[in-house]
């Protein structure tokens, strides 16, 4: 006997607005077409709120006080999806609301760490060239700027760094395994420990302004082609890690942003006399829109990244659980650990509910969704992930929200990781590498 269909508001009206957006017409459409035929397409909820399926392949929910609407992932009660109907909106639709098309189309990539499935063999190999090719470079020729100066050993050139800084950028969620491949072959190039421990390295991510930096520094130096070699190396580096999908994203956003400096059409040579800020500003400025970068946008970052958080928890749902619930308390967790008063910084960007949520859970020691929070080092046992694949992507977009904050907050990020992202590692310990070509294995390659 199969189960009785129900109605889901929110699939019905994501589909409508899929096969509307996706249909070639729509990129034709006046903005104000685009406008209204997606306010004609908002839901209204039993507790009074409106929500809108629209740029990025994402929902909004509107603030009932002051009617802005905050990207903010669905409920997954199905009783409360069922009782949503379609309904139209009177408030304006914003254009930053309104999908262009390709962001309805665009890969979004993988959420996952790079703890449990492996950076693959053919990936790390074309790294590996790449930074084997930069040994004997000469560091008068290629200085260091900073913050590398402090990651290197003294004779170490820039070009290893640009390596580097694209990896640590282009990288969704820059926690590795402390045994992988792509990073064991820098070994020779550190001056220190990279932080975190034998498991898991928690990398900070590296900032465009770095990488910015090495090319403007050249340039003001008088030798703009050592600058253009190394824009060149850091395009080959993002088109060698491009095929895994935690880094595949933003590999392509970097390589957007480099192609015309490469093709030399475009005035960043001239921009780097006036500094790096200029040029940063040029790069961000050939970033495809469908793309949200820490850089140019903290506060949306970290939108993106909760809402990453949610999905990830989405087998608590079954069990009658709210994953946005969840994710909240699992963000006040991290935040109670490090930097409890970095929640003021948090408040303005997060939808009503949630910032309910989290100000209620950092501050009632007695709260219910406490019981989210790790306990000596692990997670309750009913938010361990079913599988190694969940297990990487919870890990990861823990990890990945960790970062955003801190980024938005000006907070430090600590070396020994967020107290969630540090707690399901014990849940891939034991799996942490993909089994060896030919050898039998429960566990297949996901990327």
């Amino acid at each position: 006997m199969t189960g009785m269909w129900q109605w889901d508001g929110f699939d019905a009206v994501e589909n409508d607005v899929r096969i509307m957006v996706t249909d070639p017409r729509w990129a034709g459409l006046p903005p104000f077409a685009r406008a209204q035929a997606l306010a004609e397409r908002t839901l209204s909820t039993p507790d009074g709120g409106r929500w809108l399926f629209g740029a990025h392949a994402r929902w909004y929910r509107q603030d009932p006080v002051d009617g802005r609407w905050y990207l903010t992932a669905p409920p997954a009660d199905r009783g409360f999806r069922a009782a949503a109907h379609r309904s139209r909106s009177s408030s304006a639709i914003l254009p930053h609301l309104i999908p262009t098309g390709l962001d309805f189309t665009v890969d979004r990539g993988s959420v996952q760490g790079f703890v449990g499935p492996d950076v693959p063999y053919e990936i790390t190999e074309r790294v590996r060239e790449l930074v084997i090719a930069q040994r004997g470079r000469r560091r008068e020729d290629f200085p260091l700027t900073v913050p590398f100066t402090g990651l290197f050993a003294p004779e170490v050139a820039s070009p290893v760094a640009a390596i580097w800084g694209t990896l640590m950028w282009c990288a969704y969620a820059p926690a590795f395994d402390g045994n992988e491949v792509l990073l064991s072959m820098f070994g020779e190039f550190l001056a220190r420990p990279l932080p975190g421990d034998e498991w898991v390295r928690w990398l900070p991510p590296t900032p465009l302004d770095d990488l910015v930096a090495l090319y403007g520094e050249r340039v003001r130096a008088a030798h703009p082609e050592a600058g253009l070699r190394l824009v060149a190396l850091m395009a080959d580096t993002a088109a060698s890690v491009r095929g895994d999908r935690r880094f595949g994203p933003r590999a392509d956003a970097l390589l957007c942003m480099l192609q015309p400096l490469l093709r030399r059409a475009c005035q960043d040579p001239v921009l780097a006399h006036h500094g790096d800020e200029a040029v940063r500003d040029a790069w961000l400025a050939r970033c495809p829109s469908h793309v949200t970068l820490p850089d140019a946008l903290p506060g949306e970052h970290l939108q993106h990244m909760i809402y990453d958080l949610v999905g990830t928890l989405g087998f608590v749902a079954p069990m009658g659980a709210d994953p946005r619930a969840v994710a909240a308390s699992l963000l006040a967790a991290d935040l109670a650990a490090c930097a409890p008063r970095a929640a003021d910084g948090l408040y303005p960007w997060l939808d009503p509910e949630l910032r309910h949520i989290l100000h209620v859970v950092l501050t009632d020691a007695s709260h219910p969704l406490r019981g989210c929070w790790p306990r000596s080092g692990e997670l309750p046992s009913a938010l361990h992930p079913p599988d190694r694949s969940t297990a990487a992507a919870l890990l990861g977009a823990a990890y990945a929200t960790g970062l955003a904050w801190c980024r938005l907050t000006g907070t430090q990020v600590p070396e020994r990781g967020f107290a969630t992202a540090s707690a399901v590692v014990h849940r891939l310990t034991h799996e942490r590498d993909d089994p060896v070509p030919g050898a039998s294995g429960t566990h297949p390659r996901h990327f």
